[in-house]
């Protein structure tokens, strides 16, 4: 858990000075495109998961 703990430590710390640097810049990087499509993934993810198991959960209730 530490080591997946120092990984998200580690690209936080990328992002956020990805980010300081684009706005200087004004400019957007790979790092920021990356993470985005990082967290778009995610989201997905995230939704695909809850639609299934509100499904699976709707489908076996006994209504009759």
């Amino acid at each position: 858990m530490s080591s997946m703990k120092n990984i998200w430590q580690y690209y936080w710390v990328r992002f956020t000075a990805s980010v300081q640097s684009d706005t200087e810049r004004g400019e957007v990087s790979a790092t920021t495109v990356v993470m985005a499509a990082a967290l778009i993934a995610l989201a997905i993810a995230v939704g695909a998961t809850i639609t299934s198991r509100v499904t699976n959960k709707a489908n076996s209730l006994d209504l009759g």
